[in-house]
């Protein structure tokens, strides 16, 4: 199975028994500051969702919700347990989806790949693929019977602070800022400080994909995304969503040496003695 699956390939293996399709949504509300809020998707998952798929949830059982940082990585076990709890074993095929920018599915396949697990893609376009084209919705709850999923951890998969600082000085890593540019330059903001990493170049994970929110072909993102395919490059963002969207698409086009930030600026902006970078015209 290919890590990026099409509607079609999907309504024709919906029902193989060996595969778990996970609904990983998340939805983002407004403020009457201009600034959000992020909203577990599982109420929009129970008004229609792909049939046979379950629900996974990045504001509950994916995260260490002890941890100040929203969307918190949880141990190896404690995820294996939830993702084992969804269905999903050493032996079976997962196929992730959302309802917005392929990013909160991207979060959960990146983290499947940091325990060891390399038989999940992404369905192409998301629900609104999905739904665009008429086909069917569900709005029965599913549920699977637990699994036994082994952790076998990448810890090389996810960076911290420290690799963070430390990368830049270092030429031998490539930091990447997946956030609008405007977030970029420090021209707005929605975390403690505005502006970005020093030495982070800028990639949008919007700009991965075409106007139907579809990923753009690979050919396409090859040229996008520019640097050595060896190079250790490290993504980040707000909360290491989209950054794990960038972290998608690059190793698909073959970089080897990808990592996610996933505390990203929640963390980095928050503790003043992390430097920044605000870009004035």
């Amino acid at each position: 199975m290919d890590s990026l699956v099409s509607t079609e390939w999907l309504s024709q293996h919906l029902y193989d028994p060996d595969l778990v399709v996970l609904d990983c949504s998340v939805y983002q509300v407004e403020e009457d500051d201009g600034g959000f809020h992020n909203v577990s998707g599982r109420e929009n998952y129970n008004s229609g969702h792909i049939p046979s798929a379950g629900f996974a949830d990045l504001k509950g059982e994916l995260a260490d919700n002890n941890s100040p940082i929203e969307f918190a990585v949880p141990t190896p076990e404690q995820f294996c347990a939830a993702m084992g709890a969804l269905g999903v074993g050493d032996i079976s095929r997962v196929v992730l989806y959302d309802s917005s920018y392929s990013a909160w599915a991207a979060r959960v396949w990146w983290m499947l790949r940091w325990v060891g697990f390399d038989r999940a893609a992404l369905l192409n376009g998301g629900l609104k693929a999905w739904t665009d084209e008429g086909r069917a919705l569900h709005t029965e709850p599913v549920t699977r019977s637990t699994k036994q999923l082994t952790p076998r951890v990448r810890p090389e998969l996810i960076a911290d602070r420290d690799e963070v600082l430390a990368g830049i000085d270092d030429d031998a890593v490539n930091l990447i800022d997946t956030l609008p540019a405007a977030f970029y330059r420090g021209e707005t903001s929605l975390y403690a400080r505005p502006g970005h990493i020093p030495g982070a170049s800028n990639f949008c994970g919007l700009d991965l994909l075409d106007e139907s929110g579809h990923f753009r072909a690979d050919e396409e993102l090859a040229t996008l995304l520019e640097g050595d395919r060896n190079t250790r490059s490290i993504t980040y963002c707000g909360g290491g969503i989209m950054a794990s969207a960038n972290a998608f698409a690059m190793t698909r086009v073959g970089f080897s040496d990808v990592a996610v930030y996933t505390a990203s600026l929640q963390e980095w902006a928050a503790d003043p003695v992390n430097p920044m970078v605000v870009e004035t015209a």
